[in-house]
């Protein structure tokens, strides 16, 4: 293997020289494999030395990243108006973990993620989420994670005023076969109804989320394959009437 410079390697050229040809209505854009093979050794070596020894692979890893996040962001903008104007480097989180209340003080994040959220990643909104880490556990998706008490408030009100609409879309037979539903795992569900509710509400498997949110993981061969922009903004235009019905509620 060849050292090229900015962190590729001949293998890198290669494998992007041999899609050049192919013809898709999606530019052809996936993750150099040396993107996760960094996120392998950073998981084995999760100390600031190796990184700084490392930098410039994690320089090309984390550009390769961007890239093809803002190719997301443009094509998928083109439907969704709301991303429209988003720059992957503001939408990427940082790679340092923050270990001040943490047991775990490793200090680096063995993984990859962008959030695309109408006002920018900090906004209250729900938005699409993409997730690069090695070993089958990337994937793609996006809702309202962990809202606060008034925007909960107002999502849940919004599923019982219009549950039949709300059904339509997570239930509808596009949206089960790329993310199964919404994640009703415990992490995310009350046990029982909130309260202003009635236990036989038609919507009180939705109403008792905390949290809104579909994924779809995606193997390590998909994340650097040719297909992967086409995969993953197909998953973004099924996911994006569910992110409407959210954002109509909170805004």
């Amino acid at each position: 293997m060849v050292k090229i410079g900015h962190g590729l390697n001949s293998n890198d050229l290669e494998f992007r020289q041999s899609f050049l040809n192919c013809s898709s209505t999606f530019p052809i854009l996936m993750l150099q494999p040396s993107t996760l093979k960094f996120l392998r050794d950073l998981g084995k070596n999760n100390n600031k030395p190796w990184f700084e020894s490392n930098r410039a692979s994690y320089d090309a890893a984390k550009t390769d990243f961007e890239d093809f996040l803002q190719k997301v962001i443009n094509e998928h903008g083109k439907k969704d108006e709301t991303i429209r104007d988003l720059v992957a480097k503001k939408c990427t989180f940082r790679i340092n973990r923050d270990i001040r209340f943490s047991k775990d003080k490793t200090p680096y994040k063995t993984n990859m993620g962008g959030s695309l959220n109408r006002g920018g990643k900090k906004s209250v909104f729900s938005g699409y989420y993409i997730h690069v880490e090695p070993g089958g556990k990337s994937f793609v998706g996006g809702g309202l994670w962990m809202p606060m008490p008034e925007e909960m408030k107002k999502v849940r009100q919004e599923i019982d005023y219009n549950v039949a609409e709300f059904r339509s879309i997570v239930e509808s037979k596009k949206f089960k076969s790329i993310y199964g539903g919404l994640d009703t795992s415990d992490e995310f569900s009350l046990k029982k109804i909130p309260q202003g509710f009635e236990a036989d509400n038609p919507a009180a498997q939705y109403l008792k989320l905390k949290s809104w949110v579909a994924t779809k993981n995606l193997s390590d061969a998909e994340m650097t394959a040719t297909t992967l922009t086409k995969q993953v903004i197909s998953a973004l235009e099924t996911l994006q009437p569910f992110i409407g019905f959210i954002n109509r509620a909170i805004g």
